[in-house]
């Protein structure tokens, strides 16, 4: 790799800072972050591929996001729940995984480092998200993640870094990701749950009043993704007994 200048003030980090991409049509391409910041990484193929062999210790594997209804990479079960999370974020419009590799020369050596997702939210902002536990953050990982965030603030994108998630709401967000699919959305049961949880009711007694609660129930997690429903995920995992109610926003 070619060794790039001494990484000038803030302002000019976009200019020193190399960034080396897949685009949409999957033609690989390399820019400085200046040139290539307003492309549309959310649309990129992965810069690396994702492998997988006899006795990895990590696991790696695609998860289908409903938001862009693409097969997003993961290395490790940390990145399926981060990739979850994105997906169920109501201002997450798109995302991408391994979006970019991008690399600089710190003063004393050349580096390199590929995000592990980019995304895209509905007010048009960009986001490049890390995902690591916070107990494998080591001072080499931590100024990485500092430095990609300062570029990141430089050119108007976001950075953020994604641990493990918290309990119960890693349960909840695993269960209701099965009725992500907009296949699980069905009318008229659909307007039948809304018009029942116009009033909060704990979630098995509202299902039963739409109708046989096993066929109900699919559409109802499919709403509680989608934002439409409402119910606390981070206090206790879902159960008869949760309260739900409509909320007036989401997608479906």
């Amino acid at each position: 790799m070619d060794r790039f200048a001494v990484v000038a003030p803030f302002g000019d980090y976009a200019s020193d800072v190399m960034v080396r991409f897949l685009d949409a049509d999957g033609v690989e391409r390399l820019g400085s972050l200046a040139q290539c910041w307003n492309e549309p990484f959310e649309l990129a193929s992965p810069v690396r591929s994702f492998a997988a062999f006899k006795g990895q210790k990590n696991f790696t594997g695609g998860y289908w996001a409903a938001t862009s209804r693409s097969q997003v990479g993961y290395e490790s079960w940390v990145e399926r729940d981060a990739a979850m999370a994105l997906d169920f974020d109501p201002a997450v419009v798109a995302l991408a995984s391994q979006p970019f590799r991008i690399a600089w020369w710190d003063g004393d050596r050349d580096r390199v480092h590929t995000p592990d997702y980019f995304v895209r939210l509905m007010d048009g902002t960009g986001v490049v998200v890390d995902v690591r536990p916070n107990g494998l953050v080591d001072e080499s990982t931590a100024e990485v993640f500092a430095f990609t965030a300062r570029i990141c603030e430089a050119v108007g994108w976001q950075f953020r870094h994604v641990g493990d998630l918290d309990q119960p709401y890693r349960v909840n967000l695993r269960w209701l990701a099965r009725y992500r699919h907009r296949r699980c959305h069905r009318e008229p049961v659909a307007e039948q749950l809304r018009e029942v949880f116009a009033e909060p009711l704990p979630l098995f007694a509202g299902a039963e009043r739409v109708g046989d609660r096993l066929a109900v129930l699919p559409v109802l997690y499919h709403l509680l993704w989608c934002h439409e429903l409402a119910a606390d995920l981070t206090e206790a995992p879902l159960g008869a007994d949760t309260v739900v109610a409509l909320s007036g926003r989401g997608r479906s």
